[in-house]
């Protein structure tokens, strides 16, 4: 325990200020706890504490843009609380110089434990300037996304190697892009190689340039990729699929930071941050022998593991709604999702992952009839792509009927607004129905497995006009 020590909480719900009051208390000489920007600024006036956990949505203001310039002292560490859970977020709160960032709802156990962390050093003065807000084309937040906002927040400070590992479709070149954007080298080029489309006698020339006359067919000097990201970031996508003797080459520049055209002989200056991605296991490929032990640990200093879309289902709504969003902004039409069909899109296990969520958007916007897309226009459009195979849960089976009948039956004149009513008749009818054929008419054992009351049963059946012997 940090005894003598003072914890300023700005936080402006009572209960989430009462439950981190209880956690923390003991962790500390005094705590104290304020619900807004001006109490915390009057309160900062009299006292200087060890440590301030703050929210970022206050009353009066932002929690993290209204460090820059209060009377917080630089030295002293923050930890940024926030429901705000983006990229955006992230960057702002390491940009202010905090010390950590916990998107709500946080551990409590995690909470302490980077409390105690902070109490035990003050962090060294740091600029607090938020910048600018954006989201770097990165949308979700799931706590499995969370975690990479996270990391690339902590990357902005450094130039070290990154891997970024995941499935094909994750969304690998779009984290590679936003670690570029909110790092130091974010005012240099973003240049991309992939490995796995570059004829394997090419390769070497691709990224280190040639010079004229090097191989049959160059005629001219030629810059490599390495040259032409200097000062900023060269990105490598599939570099599991890197050939062995490129491979060699590679590392030696990472190690010397320096590299020769092929052809030349003229030693120059590799001024690049390296990032890597892969969709293979990298650990099996070094087992196997198919990539370098040594290069793997020059590139894997930091790793970012991007999980599939099928682990981050709640993320989905919002992927939607961002590509339906570029979508009309590219002159596409504007489309909605009736419930029923994005109940289906979160259901879908995307093999192909955000790159065919993005796809099947695109699509619908093109092709749905309407400006409300249906669960069968969904359906239609994965069938059509490839996906969508296998059997249909039945609980979406339900879901598309029901869409489909709720709709006939608000555009039909005779609508009375009844339509509960009818809908529950039609479903208990069938549901009935079939219990009573499994239990062979037998009410008792049905009204058990139907989890109801017998009497109740019996009276449904009866406003129903099933007769449980002939159900």
């Amino acid at each position: 325990m940090s005894r003598g020590k003072t914890i300023l909480l700005v936080e402006d719900d009572p209960a989430i200020a009462m439950i981190i009051r209880e956690t923390l208390v003991g962790e500390c000489g005094h705590f104290a706890s304020v619900g807004s920007l001006a109490e915390r600024n009057a309160w900062l006036a009299d006292h200087r504490p060890d440590l301030i956990i703050t929210d970022v949505v206050l009353p009066d203001g932002d929690g993290i843009d209204s460090l820059a310039g209060s009377a917080v002292d630089s030295a002293t560490p923050v930890i940024v609380l926030s429901a705000q859970n983006t990229l955006d977020t992230a960057v702002r709160a390491t940009g202010i110089g905090s010390y950590d960032y916990l998107p709500k709802p946080f551990d409590l156990d995690e909470l302490t434990a980077s409390v105690r962390a902070a109490l035990e050093r003050r962090v060294e003065p740091a600029a607090r300037d938020a910048g600018p807000a954006d989201s770097h084309g990165l949308v979700g937040r799931a706590p499995a996304m969370q975690a990479v906002y996270r990391t690339i927040a902590r990357l902005a400070s450094n130039d070290l190697a990154v891997l970024i590992l995941g499935e094909s479709g994750t969304g690998k070149e779009v984290v590679a892009r936003a670690i570029h954007a909110t790092g130091l080298r974010r005012n240099g080029p973003f240049v991309a190689i992939n490995m796995a489309a570059i004829p394997r006698e090419l390769i070497e020339a691709e990224l280190f340039g040639h010079e004229k006359g090097a191989f049959t067919g160059a005629h001219s000097r030629n810059a490599g990729r390495f040259e032409q990201a200097a000062g900023g970031t060269l990105f490598l996508d599939e570099i599991g699929d890197m050939p062995l003797e490129a491979q060699t080459r590679l590392l030696r520049v990472l190690q010397s930071n320096e590299y020769s055209t092929v052809g030349g002989s003229q030693a120059l200056r590799a001024d690049v941050r390296v990032i890597a991605a892969t969709h293979r296991d990298m650990r099996t490929l070094v087992a196997d022998g198919r990539f370098r032990e040594d290069l793997f640990y020059r590139l894997n200093v930091i790793p970012v593991t991007l999980p599939p879309l099928r682990d981050r289902r709640s993320d989905i709504a919002a992927l939607v709604g961002h590509f339906v969003e570029a979508g009309r902004s590219s002159g596409l039409p504007d489309r909605q999702f009736a419930p029923a069909a994005m109940q289906w899109l979160e259901r879908y296990d995307w093999p192909g992952n955000v790159r065919e969520l993005g796809n099947v958007v695109q699509r619908l916007a093109v092709l749905s009839r309407d400006t409300v897309v249906t669960v069968r226009d969904v359906e239609t459009v994965l069938h059509e792509n490839g996906g969508g195979g296998g059997a249909v849960e039945p609980a979406v089976l339900i879901a598309r009927a029901v869409d489909d009948w709720a709709r006939e039956q608000m555009a039909g004149a005779t609508n009375d607004g009844a339509i509960h009513g009818q809908l529950e008749a039609i479903v208990e009818a069938a549901l009935f129905r079939r219990i009573l054929r499994e239990v062979r008419g037998n009410q008792l054992e049905a009204a058990r497995r139907l989890g109801i009351n017998r009497n109740t049963l019996r009276k449904r059946l009866g406003q129903l006009d099933i007769d449980p012997a002939h159900p």
